[in-house]
């Protein structure tokens, strides 16, 4: 609608849009939930069998997750996060009293923000049962653990790894590839994908090849028997660099 001004314009202005103050940083790793939320939970289901001194036994965990939001350099983010960890009842006995117990306190970690640090601490667990083997390394080889306890400990490492919540290591992945993680997987469909063994070994070859033209390496003395690593000099004995361990003096 056309407006008619009679009078003399004097003077003008223009009115500026109001800007909102900054979003506050909030990592999404370390918010707090107060509780398992309400409802359904996507959630990974692991059949865990590990041999002791007692035999071979299996038991059986559930890992629960959900988005968390975060403010990350001003901008609001979601990454993915355990949540829960449950422990059937169907297999409760006196002696696997110890793993509800646990069970309980890694739930209260997940949602307080520290459970890598609370299984990683897990894994340091040492009993007077002599080890227990459960899994085997990316070198195809058995693991060993000091207790059941670690022994639990390294497969849910590992069921947090496959998720992409953790590195191979047990390590936390970093707050920035967890976001685009997520967010390619709400952009997909598809769950982030650990990398293929054949994708490591080519990975860790190049590192390699690029420490040693960098000079920085460590001389390679020959090539491991176990996993064709590079060996190098260890106190005087070949040993293999990859990590697999072995060593020629035993």
């Amino acid at each position: 609608m056309a407006v008619e001004i009679n009078s003399k314009i004097v003077s003008y202005s223009v009115k500026k849009a109001v800007e909102e103050p900054p979003l506050a940083e909030e990592n999404p790793l370390t918010v707090r939930i107060p509780s398992r939320p309400e409802g359904t939970l996507e959630a990974v289901s692991e059949k865990i069998s590990y041999v002791g001194a007692e035999g071979r036994k299996k038991v059986y965990l559930l890992v629960s997750f959900m988005p968390v939001e975060g403010v990350l350099n001003g901008k609001r983010v979601v990454i993915e996060r355990p949540v829960e960890f449950f422990f059937p009842s169907g297999q409760l006995s006196s002696e696997h009293q110890w793993i509800t117990a646990t069970m309980r306190s890694l739930s209260l970690a997940a949602r307080g923000g520290y459970v890598t640090q609370a299984v990683a601490d897990l894994r340091k667990v040492a009993w007077d049962k002599g080890l227990v083997r459960c899994g085997m390394n990316r070198w195809g080889k058995p693991m060993f653990h000091d207790s059941e306890v670690a022994a639990i400990a390294w497969s849910i490492q590992q069921i947090l790894y496959r998720r992409g919540f953790l590195d191979q290591d047990g390590n936390q992945v970093p707050v920035e590839e967890l976001v685009s993680r997520y967010a390619q997987r709400l952009a997909s469909g598809h769950p982030w994908q650990p990398p293929t063994p054949e994708e490591i070994e080519q990975a860790e070859r190049k590192a390699q090849e690029a420490s040693h033209a960098r000079g920085d390496g460590p001389t390679v003395v020959g090539h491991c028997p176990e996993c064709n690593g590079e060996l190098i000099m260890m106190d005087g004995c070949p040993t293999c660099y990859s990590g697999c361990g072995w060593s020629k003096c035993g």
